[in-house]
């Protein structure tokens, strides 16, 4: 199989488009020296590569070195998500990009079809195999957040690459079985959201944009009283415990906004001593934190 290309740290694309200053950001993402870029058909209804494709055409080109990653996405009006579709939302993604190929393509979000279907013939990722024998992108990957459909996949063992978002943090590990059968099949780990949806980074009382389960909430209070006591910037934790975490390639942190681009170099560097990570793994497994 083929594997994909990474960076320690992807640069997360999906709300480019949705506000002003989308050019500026992206010519930005590109330019930047902290990794590659993931973005999807469906982000921002298209906008996101569309985006990213006109910066790439400002620029040139790819820059060397960059490698820009997406997904394949239902039919956002009828939810189809069949071979055809697939190889239609490939033609979308790279007319937007204005690129002949991609180093990774993922199946991203498939909720409106069942697993026996996506599986057989004239199903998506059948599709997926196709074009990646074709040679039209290098690997291709599973990219969902419910843990369950996540899995199943996995254990196809046809996938590169596995994607799951809010699910591998310093506070949730549900991901880890399947992040842990993943690395037995040889797939490359693509861990999105470090921050649960912003909550290790900015406070939220929500984790993954929902309510928290008590025991959950509590586990969380407790670590962001460890971080007090350490004296340890949380948001900074949470990024390096997926960073340094050996199940993990490449962490993709959601960049919306410039501002979020150029705190990161502090983030990645800032000093956590690693006796506050064994503090937080003393608390005990973490509770489930209702996202799947």
């Amino acid at each position: 199989m083929n594997a994909a290309v990474t960076t320690p740290v992807t640069l997360g694309a999906s709300s480019l488009g949705t506000r002003p200053g989308a050019a500026t950001l992206a010519d930005a993402l590109l330019a930047s020296p902290l990794g590659n870029v993931d973005t999807s058909n469906n982000y921002a209804g298209g906008r996101s590569e569309a985006a990213l494709g006109e910066a790439i055409r400002r620029a040139g080109g790819l820059p060397a070195g960059k490698l820009v990653y997406s997904k394949a996405d239902s039919d956002g009006d009828t939810g189809v998500f069949d071979g055809d579709r697939v190889r239609r939302s490939l033609a979308e993604s790279l007319e937007r990009l204005g690129l002949d190929s991609l180093p990774l393509y993922q199946l991203h979000d498939p909720y409106t079809i069942g697993f026996d279907e996506a599986m057989a013939s004239g199903g998506a990722v059948p599709a997926l195999l196709a074009l990646r024998e074709e040679g039209a992108i290098g690997a291709i990957g599973i990219a969902s957040g419910t843990m369950a459909q996540v899995h199943e996949y996995v254990e196809t063992g046809v996938f590169d690459v596995v994607l799951s978002h809010n699910r591998f943090t310093l506070v949730d590990r549900s991901a880890e079985p399947t992040f842990v059968r993943a690395r037995e099949l040889g797939m490359t780990v693509f861990n999105a959201a470090p921050f649960g949806g912003g909550t290790l980074a900015n406070g939220s009382d929500t984790y993954g944009y929902h309510a928290m389960p008590a025991a959950f909430a509590a586990h969380l209070s407790r670590v962001r009283e460890l971080a007090a006591e350490w004296s340890v910037e949380l948001a900074a934790a949470a990024l390096q415990f997926s960073l340094r975490h050996p199940l993990v390639d490449t962490t993709v942190v959601g960049v919306s906004s410039l501002e979020r681009l150029a705190a990161l170099p502090a983030l990645i560097e800032a000093a956590v001593p690693d006796g506050f990570f064994e503090a937080v793994e003393r608390l005990g497994p973490p509770p489930a934190s209702g996202n799947d």
